[in-house]
């Protein structure tokens, strides 16, 4: 079959076999020049602020520009692809030119889930789609089931997380070009693997964003993020970009799902809330595959997150969970800078509360900010959390990029890999995990001149009071050598120590599937239990319809007796025993119905 085409309301839009609708939103200029293929036509006003032309004999491939009344030339916001950078001219691409390979894919449940994330740009040597393509069959063999791919969206320079993009419907075109990432997402398909892509809906970057020039009411001034002035979600031509974006790369990427970016940043004043709609959207208009939407928010919220009585999902499906992260890491490193100030008081507690609840913080007052964060979580059912003990924010936001297992020790490491794995909720692995890659993941960019100097000098002034910032230095951003210093070793995985690694991460996803899965699709809220805490141990155990599951670690010195819990062991390490000695780790499953 060819590839599905999305009609977006902004860009160059086939309507006919060689006609291409071009359609600009451009309030802030009284008359704008369409530049296709070195010829110039007036572009045509069409109320509202919008400027559309239509032309007939355009190839796909075309390169094409707007030009502003004082000369300026712009690439086009809603660009499918451009030719080289950010800057540069845009290209007509025709989405049904793709012929997907794997036209029987029908997707993945959500409970099966075990999601691998990854940074195009690192994960191999080439840093591309294509490049990407040769490692599936190890990932798929390991039993990853989904590929989170961190932002694609066309950022300034070559280098970047992706999370300052500008053009939000083009695939950044250091990574490859649009059928590239389709031919990345049909292999996935092939080898069993689904891929979600991480979005980013609530800032530009600093680097070729032209719509404060085009459009200044695509912005609330009086509105910050952190990153500049807020989205105006309630003006239409900029609902309907940020919107029809979503839906655009799952419907032409035959994507299986979307990670949205700090949504805690999406401040929108409808009557309709954006996010609702476009969630909304989704269910309605993709429904021959299980399309699976997470969220990233600080502000500990389940509003998003429903379920049908049956279970199903009408919005969201799950939650990064950063208390997760937060309390193992203080736990397991013993590190109270920052924002880890909220997890300092007895970690295993919140680890504990975590598990079998959901969130640490459900309305309790934070340390760090003084104000009273989250809501009541224990009635979500645990696939509702995604949980993590690394990912590229808490690796990179590090001023050296250390990995946990840099700071936790090999051991230490282990116990908390296995907990995850064993842990009803979703688990996140961070390209590398599964082999204990020591490489750093740093933070880096490729932006030049003034803009490289204030990336550089605030990122410096970020780290002040940062753990692994003793010193005072942070790699420059924008030096090649700091992205080079965060690309996978895939020799590692070769080595002795990989792949007793590997082996351990194979071993821990195929007992999952085996024993934690089939619990999962009747697993409801309020089914966690602490068993008990103290100092570096952690107890816990979940009642299911199909069973009960128990977790009992311990990275203390001191040893701690095993609880007495219902079942078989289906996992112990470094050994079964009747005591838990220093970093170990025990799992009992009991069948039948434990309510």
């Amino acid at each position: 079959m060819n590839s599905k085409s999305f009609l977006k309301s902004w860009g160059a839009e086939y309507v006919a076999a060689d006609t291409v609708r071009f359609r600009l939103w451009a309030p802030g200029q009284d008359e704008v020049t369409l530049r296709l293929s070195g010829e110039e036509t007036e572009m045509k006003p069409d109320g509202d602020g919008w400027f559309e032309q239509v032309i007939s004999g355009v190839a796909p491939g075309a390169e094409y520009n707007f030009v502003l009344a004082d000369g300026m030339v712009v690439p086009d916001p809603a660009s499918r692809a451009q030719k080289a950078d950010v800057n540069g001219p845009s290209l007509v691409i025709d989405p049904t030119r793709y012929s997907w390979q794997n036209t029987e894919w029908q997707g993945r449940p959500w409970i099966d889930t075990v999601v691998y994330e990854m940074h195009i740009g690192t994960f191999t040597p080439e840093g591309t789609f294509r490049a990407a393509i040769g490692k599936l069959p190890y990932l798929a063999e390991l039993g990853i089931t989904m590929l989170e791919i961190l932002p694609v969206s066309q950022f300034g320079g070559n280098r970047g997380w992706g999370y300052d993009g500008v053009l939000l419907y083009a695939p950044h075109s250091a990574y490859g070009t649009p059928d590239d990432f389709k031919a990345f997402v049909d292999a996935a398909h092939d080898h069993g693997l689904s891929v979600v892509l991480d979005i980013v809906l609530n800032h530009f970057g600093p680097e070729g964003n032209y719509l404060p020039l085009l459009a200044p009411d695509f912005f609330h001034k009086e509105r910050m993020t952190p990153w500049g002035a807020g989205i105006a979600y309630d003006i239409d031509a900029a609902r309907r970009y940020i919107v029809e974006a979503p839906i655009y790369w799952l419907k032409e990427y035959n994507l299986d799902g979307l990670r949205f970016d700090a949504i805690d940043q999406i401040e929108d004043s409808s009557d309709k809330h954006a996010l609702i709609e476009i969630a909304e959207r989704i269910r309605a208009e993709i429904t021959d595959r299980p399309i699976h939407l997470t969220t990233e928010d600080s502000r500990n919220v389940i509003f998003l997150h429903p379920r049908e009585e049956e279970g199903s999902v009408p919005l969201f499906t799950g939650e990064w969970n950063d208390d997760f992260h937060n309390a193992v890491h203080v736990f397991a490193t013993g590190e109270t800078h920052a924002y880890y100030k909220d997890f300092a008081r007895e970690p295993e507690k919140l680890i504990a509360r975590i598990l079998t609840e959901g969130f640490a913080y459900q309305g309790e007052v934070s340390a760090q900010s003084g104000k009273p964060r989250g809501v009541k979580s224990s009635g979500q059912p645990p696939v509702a959390f995604v949980d993590f003990i690394q990912n590229h924010d808490q690796v990179g936001n590090r001023a050296q990029g250390d990995r946990l297992i840099e700071l936790a020790g090999t051991d230490r490491t282990k116990v908390l890999l296995a907990t995850l794995l064993f842990s009803p909720h979703i688990p996140l692995l961070f390209m590398g995990e599964e082999y204990g890659e020591t490489n750093p993941f740093l933070f880096f960019t490729d932006f030049h001149g003034d803009l490289a100097k204030a990336v550089r000098e605030g990122r410096a002034k970020e780290f002040e009071g940062h753990a692994g910032h003793e010193d005072g230095s942070v790699p420059d951003p924008n030096a090649q050598q700091t992205f080079e210093m965060s690309k996978l070793d895939w020799e590692k995985p070769e080595s002795e120590d990989g792949k007793r690694w590997l082996a351990l991460t194979k071993e821990l996803l195929a007992l999952r599937q085996k024993h934690v899965v089939p619990l999962l699709a009747t697993a409801g809220g309020d089914s966690g239990k602490v068993v008990k805490t103290a100092p570096g141990f952690v107890a816990v155990s979940w009642g299911f319809p199909q069973g009960t599951l128990s977790i009992a670690l311990n990275i203390s010195e001191s040893t701690q007796p095993l609880p007495d819990q219902p079942g078989e062991t289906i996992f112990a390490w470094p050994k079964a025993a009747s005591e838990l000695p220093q970093n170990s780790i025990v799992v009992r499953l009991a069948s039948g119905d434990a309510k």
